[in-house]
């Protein structure tokens, strides 16, 4: 693979050691800061666990990477099916006929009727609470835990294949959403920007019945698309957004009555929620079309929901098929619904994965039709065509890219210098951590700042704008605390005084917070980093 570090020069003189506080630009350290910073350099001299300690209560801004099922762990998940009286099955959903070895299990419904009784082949999920190796096997079958790839099957199959073996689990997603509001509580986070796929029954059953023309191309797309979109629109796809709009609602209000969010509320209750709908790019087109439409209507419709994503691994067969397809009809998209953001799964690839070519335009059509604001993973960058173009235009549109160091590890094998971290950085892109899917890989978003420091060689200034950049991101609502985007050395004229630990807004600042949901979350990022450095030592 070609090293990051090699593309540092192309874009500056920095060094790959010395680089990781080039950007965002900054004043000079303040002396809390410098004393954060040498706690924090002891800390990463110690080791990992040191670091971590040190880490963990360190601000983090928001985790703008995160798809809830995959951010469950997979303790949650039996117990869910224990609840929920499920059986487990020790061969593939997929393919029942063919028995698989360790590290394979599956939830299966048990058969109709007053006890359970579970299919040929299956046990009560309860066994597992009597059988250790069970129990053990569970887990692994759920998550990257114990994996050890073995002839063809590597990280990539084992990571995607997980999501097929709990989908069986049903209404549980309060709860999930309350887990995971709890870890980023522990981890000193104030927002989420959550994926998930909400029901699409008429919005697909429209689909079958209408369908796509043949012979989509670049310069009918427009004119085609629209008529489609007006044909699901009349045969009942808004149905859809009502009934998506009050599931989401049903999760936040399960959420809420969990944390006692009304009463006295628990920290997890102060994490801030916002969804990015799911798009799944591995169906049929016509399909892909219908999801993105009723995605675009939800999100216009439903302020939690901000804007969408699309899901599903990039290098199967129809993701890379139908790519451009896909970018063509966000591109058409966005010309109706030009409020909604979007924010896609690019580039998450690597050499040897897919033919060279289709490493060469996922990102770069991602940003030009499909209007990304955000990349997801952008592992591939370099692979691209004309990749210091690319990378300029990013820094100039500061589309921000979403690093997942654990996820492109585990999935694609890319660490250390084989990840572009280095060349994004040195070339002046927008990068904030995230965790993609925190519970399959077994850690969580402070896990993902010590990978930084250690694997990366982030420095605290580092750390610090990157959990700004997250925020500066987002997809929230309302105006920045900062005066010009990513420059974190200047805030804005009505929130100039200077912010200590106890320090509330002044009576012109919190007019701005308060019409602002962007710039509170950050004036309190800001406090939280002043109590953080003033405790450092």
């Amino acid at each position: 693979m070609l090293s990051a570090s090699l593309s540092v020069g192309a874009f500056g003189p920095a060094q790959l050691a010395g680089q990781s506080a080039i950007y965002p630009p900054s004043a000079p350290l303040s002396s809390v800061e410098l004393k954060a910073s040498k706690a924090f350099e002891a800390a990463k001299k110690q080791g990992a666990p040191e670091l971590y300690a040190f880490l963990k209560t360190m601000p983090k801004g928001a985790d703008l990477h995160m798809h809830l099922d995959g951010a469950i762990y997979a303790e949650t998940f039996i117990a869910d099916a224990v609840k929920q009286g499920m059986c487990v099955a020790n061969v593939e959903p997929a393919t029942p006929a063919v028995p698989v070895a360790h590290g394979a299990l599956h939830f299966v419904a048990p058969l109709q009727g007053k006890d359970i009784v579970c299919p040929v082949g299956a046990v009560p999920i309860t066994d597992a609470l009597k059988n250790q190796s069970l129990y053990d096997d569970l887990i692994d079958s759920f998550s990257m835990r114990a994996y050890v790839p073995t002839p063809g099957i590597n990280g990539h199959d084992q990571f995607f294949s997980t999501f097929a073996r709990f989908s069986g689990l049903k209404g549980s997603k309060g709860e999930w959403l309350d887990e995971v509001a709890t870890r980023a509580a522990a981890q000193n986070e104030q927002y989420l920007e959550i994926m998930s796929t909400p029901s699409s029954a008429h919005a697909v059953a429209a689909a079958e019945k209408i369908g796509l023309p043949a012979g989509i191309n670049d310069s009918n797309y427009k004119a085609a698309l629209a008529k489609v979109r007006d044909e699901l629109l009349a045969n009942g796809l808004r149905e859809d957004v009502a009934l998506d709009s009050s599931e989401f609602a049903e999760i936040g209000a399960s959420r809420n009555q969990l944390e006692h969010c009304s009463q006295t509320a628990l920290p997890a209750c102060h994490i801030s929620v916002h969804w990015l709908y799911q798009v799944l790019r591995g169906y049929p087109p016509q399909h892909v079309f219908a999801q993105t439409l009723l995605a675009f209507e939800v999100a216009t419709a439903n302020p939690d929901v901000v804007g969408l994503n699309f899901v599903m691994p990039e290098d199967g067969r129809v993701s890379m098929q139908d790519y451009h397809l896909q970018m063509l009809m966000l591109d058409y998209l966005h010309g109706v619904y030009p409020k909604v953001h979007t924010s896609l799964h690019a580039g998450e690839l690597a050499p040897g994965m897919v033919p060279p070519a289709g490493l060469s335009s996922h990102i770069r059509e991602a940003i030009d039709l499909g209007h990304a604001e955000r990349i997801g993973h952008g592992v591939d960058v370099l692979y691209e065509d004309r990749p210091t173009d690319l990378l300029k235009e990013m820094a100039q549109k500061h589309v921000m890219v979403e690093v997942n160091l654990t996820s492109n590890d585990v999935i694609l094998g890319v660490r250390g210098t084989d990840s572009p971290f280095a060349a994004y950085r040195a070339a002046h892109v927008p990068t904030a951590l995230s965790t993609d899917d925190e519970g399959v890989s077994r850690i969580d978003l402070t896990h993902e700042y010590v990978k930084a420091a250690l694997e990366q060689n982030v420095n605290y200034a580092g750390l610090k704008a990157m959990a700004r950049t997250s925020l500066e991101h987002a997809f929230l609502h309302g105006e920045s605390l900062w005066n010009a985007p990513d420059d974190f050395s200047h805030r804005k004229t009505a929130c100039v005084e200077a912010i200590l630990p106890e320090s509330k807004p002044s009576e012109r600042c919190s007019e701005l917070l308060k019409s602002n949901e962007r710039a509170q979350l950050q004036w309190e990022l800001e406090r939280r980093f002043a109590a953080f450095e003033a405790d450092s030592h």
